[in-house]
């Protein structure tokens, strides 16, 4: 991971959002200097490595509860560190995050009460909301946490003088980024939007996903395009019978909790490049170690052949190799990435 995290920073990002700890780590060695973990930081040894970081990164964490906020500022105190924190607002039923207002104010409060914490800002997902009435329900979620940093501003409960308010997932950072510049346009805001997926996107939930923000920005279009670029090429394993094709590829290899990989690429040894898969195939069931490929009886495909699959959501892809290998035009290796999932 460390190569996407160059990358990305070498581009301009403001720094790089993680998840755990050991990926905070994974960043900081990668050369980041303002680290984000989207996450509650809990647990003595977490706290322990985080504070290590601390002294040489600028790194932010999550909050959503009041014992999580003691315990922080009783640690960070003993170390004589300062630690900064996001509030994180939440919605019924979803993940993590303030259910309800009087908390996020409890919590605001009590980081006050620590020399050792430091309200930075907010943080919201709203990645979590799906179907039926979503976008309305995103619209309110986001309409909330604006009003709540407009009212944390009010009572000075920051410490920060240039407030972070942060979201933004890879289905609805248009509907987010349009809440933030509202709130930027009153106040000294730095507002930071989180897409992860854009750097690899997929033939799946984010290609539609990305489809539907097209629609929704309407006359305003993105420049440029966002294209997939993970795939995960194996070898035709066996035909045992006319249209049904067995693939050495299975759970283990690739995601398929959103939809199941598909062909993109059909390659036989010896040839000079691989062509574009026939249409008319389609992988329909995925094993451990085996996928199953329906094709027309008297498809053009054997035994030995290669295979490449298109995948839906790439984050669970990646964490099942510890390597990636990358490709020219040529489909030459050019490089072997570690990652660190």
């Amino acid at each position: 991971m460390t190569a996407f995290f160059e990358k990305q920073l070498s581009a301009g990002a403001w720094g790089i959002t993680v998840a755990t700890v050991p990926q905070a780590v994974v960043a900081g060695k990668s050369g980041a200097k303002r680290i984000l973990m989207a996450n509650q930081l809990v647990g003595r040894r977490n706290m322990e490595v985080i504070a290590e970081l601390a002294d040489r990164h600028e790194f932010y964490c999550l909050l959503d509860s009041v014992e999580n906020a003691h315990q922080l500022g009783l640690f960070f105190a003993k170390k004589n560190s300062r630690l900064n924190v996001l509030i994180e607002i939440g919605v019924e039923g979803g993940r993590c995050g303030c259910r309800n207002d009087d908390l996020v104010f409890e919590i605001s409060q009590t980081v006050a009460q620590y020399d050792a914490l430091s309200l930075a800002g907010l943080e919201v997902y709203e990645g979590v909301i799906h179907g039926s009435g979503a976008t309305d329900k995103i619209h309110s979620l986001l309409t909330r946490f604006t009003n709540l940093a407009r009212t944390l501003m009010e009572l000075n409960a920051f410490d920060h003088e240039r407030i972070i308010l942060t979201g933004a997932g890879s289905a609805w950072y248009d509907l987010v980024c349009s809440h933030l510049k509202q709130v930027s346009e009153e106040h000294n805001i730095l507002a930071l939007i989180r897409p992860g997926c854009y750097l690899i996107h997929d033939k799946g939930i984010y290609e539609q996903a990305q489809n539907d923000v097209i629609q929704r920005l309407e006359e305003k279009q993105p420049e440029g395009e966002l294209e997939s670029c993970l795939e995960i090429w194996a070898y035709v394993q066996s035909i045992p019978e006319p249209g049904r094709v067995i693939i050495g590829m299975g759970k283990r290899d690739v995601a398929f909790s959103d939809g199941l990989p598909q062909p993109a690429l059909h390659y036989r040894p010896g040839n000079s490049r691989p062509q574009s898969a026939a249409t008319d195939w389609k992988l329909v069931e995925i094993m451990d170690q085996h996928a199953f490929l329906q094709v027309p009886d008297n498809a053009n495909i054997q035994v030995g052949d290669m295979i490449a699959f298109s995948t839906s959501h790439p984050c669970l892809t990646f964490d099942k190799w510890k390597n990636i290998c990358l490709i020219d035009d040529n489909y030459q290796v050019s490089r072997v990435l570690d990652t660190y999932f």
